[in-house]
Order: structure tokens, then C-alpha cells, then sequence
């Protein structure tokens, strides 16, 4: 009965910090973010640019760069994408995302630091690899020490 007690006392501790998150200010400006990434028309184009000519280049990264279209879709990609990277409500949205998962890496670093320093923990983002460094499958390269 006690490890139930304990174990409803940290479900209630968590959900408490979760809130916290929630009403932080930080949450309350990737809201606002997002809303207004969202309401952009803009914004909006430039992000269905960018999905569609993904599709594209993912079409060619099965044939690499023996594909006909190569270079020209490598290309687009880049420059589709600065395009819609420079959009002003793009990069709102994407420095307020960059500040909420700092905050919540910042929680996971204090729990896990609280029970021992020890433990590995994720840091910016990134999800740990069996030897905490290394590059994934996705091309993705870090290593947080």
C-alpha cells in the first residue's frame, strides 16, 4: 500500500510540474507562436512550398545522385527552404519551439540530477543513443557531455 501511495503522490507531483509548464511564460509565447504562424497566409504558403518540394526530394534521395533532377532538386530544397526559414513568423515560432523544449531539457536535467548526477540526461533535444554520442539513422550528430 505504501509503494501505491508513493507512486500516486509522484503522479500528482508531475502533473503539477506539467501545469506549471503549461501556465509558464514560455508556454504562453510558443501559443502565441503558433497561433500566429498559423493565422499567416504567408507563412503558410512558404510552409506547403517547403512540404512539396520535400516530397520531390525525397523521391530523389532513393536514387542519390544519379538521379536526373538531382542537383536542380538540392538546389530548390535549399533555397525553398531559407525562404521560408527567413519569414519573420517562422522564425518567431521556431525560436519560441527552440525556448520550450530548453525549458523542459532544464526539468528533465533537475529530476534526473536530483536523484543521482549520474544519469545520462538528453540536452538540447536530443534523444540519447546507446552511446550517449554518435550519429543517428536521420544524419543527426551530437554528443552533450
Amino acid at each position: 500500500m505504501l509503494a501505491t501511495m508513493e507512486i500516486v503522490d509522484l503522479l500528482d507531483r508531475s502533473e503539477a510540474v506539467g501545469q506549471m509548464v503549461m501556465d509558464s511564460e514560455t508556454m504562453q509565447h510558443y501559443q502565441q507562436a503558433k497561433q500566429d504562424l498559423a493565422n499567416d497566409q504567408e507563412a503558410q504558403q512558404l510552409i506547403k512550398n517547403f512540404q512539396d518540394i520535400k516530397e520531390h526530394y525525397e523521391d530523389v534521395q532513393r536514387f542519390g545522385r544519379y538521379h536526373p533532377d538531382y542537383n536542380d532538386i538540392m538546389k530548390r530544397v535549399r533555397s525553398v527552404k531559407r525562404e521560408m526559414d527567413m519569414n519573420e513568423k517562422v522564425a518567431l515560432f521556431k525560436k519560441a519551439e527552440r525556448e520550450v523544449q530548453k525549458l523542459l531539457d532544464e526539468i528533465s536535467e533537475s529530476v534526473a540530477f536530483s536523484v543521482s548526477q549520474q544519469i545520462k540526461v538528453p540536452r538540447n533535444g536530443m534523444a540519447l543513443t546507446d552511446t550517449g554520442c554518435g550519429c543517428g539513422s536521420g544524419g543527426g550528430c551530437g554528443c552533450a557531455s
